[in-house]
């Protein structure tokens, strides 16, 4: 039976100093780095040996599968990048250090922006946006497909092409397929996989470098879900 694990990269440095970070092209830190390592040992206990890797285009999703698979002693599986498994875009607030935003906006309005299915952050202003567009990553895409802010309900809607396309298929043919991306990106596919409400959606945390393990059927349909914790 197909076999779907999805991986919240490590701890970057921005999740350390406490920013939204969005996205932003932030490194591991150190204790995100022995996270993905370790990531890799509980898959590796597990019996869990991925066939095929999924990653962002973000480095920090990047460098956690390649410990992961390291660990794994796996390094040589095929891995495929996709900007739709980016982190959520958090527009205007990105680089902001989130204390100090709740402390400007108020505690409420910063858990809306951050945990709302509906409602986006402020969006990038034009300087901002101009340099996004002038990332190579993203050269190919066209200029309204690149977000300037999003809010959980346009990360669904952009993941979704992805999962039909490019994961569905691979798990069709009954492989094991290893997702590291985001902790946004990943609850937007929790939430579709899981029918999870949109109200509901609001709670669920995905931890870094906690590989969670979804048992499908043949029509895709979990069977089960487990966090490697």
């Amino acid at each position: 039976m197909p076999t779907l694990v999805l991986l919240r990269h490590g701890q970057s440095q921005w999740n350390l100093e406490n920013r939204f970070t969005g996205w932003v092209d932030v490194a591991l830190s150190e204790h995100g780095e022995a996270e993905a390592i370790d990531a890799g040992r509980r898959l590796l206990e597990a019996g869990l040996l991925p066939d095929l890797v999924h990653t962002s285009l973000q480095t920090r999703a990047i460098r956690t599968a390649e410990l992961a698979l390291a660990s794994l002693d796996r390094s040589w599986v095929p891995v495929t990048r996709s900007w739709r498994l980016n982190e959520r875009h958090y527009g205007g607030l990105q680089g902001l250090d989130k204390a100090e935003t709740a402390a400007k906006h108020g505690d409420e309005q910063v858990r809306i922006w951050r945990r709302s299915y509906s409602v986006p952050p402020p969006p990038l202003d034009e300087a901002a946006a101009k340099a996004q567009l002038a990332d190579p990553r993203y050269a190919s895409l066209p200029p309204e497909s690149v977000p300037l802010g999003e809010c959980l309900a346009d990360v669904v809607d952009r993941v979704l092409p992805w999962w039909e396309d490019s994961a569905a298929p691979i798990l069709h043919a009954g492989k094991t397929l290893l997702v590291a991306a985001h902790g946004n990106s990943l609850r937007a596919l929790a939430k579709h996989l899981q029918g999870i409400g949109d109200d509901e959606i609001m709670n669920l945390e995905i931890a870094t470098g906690t590989p969670k393990v979804y048992d499908l059927d043949a029509e895709l349909r979990v069977r089960s879900v487990r966090d490697l914790a």
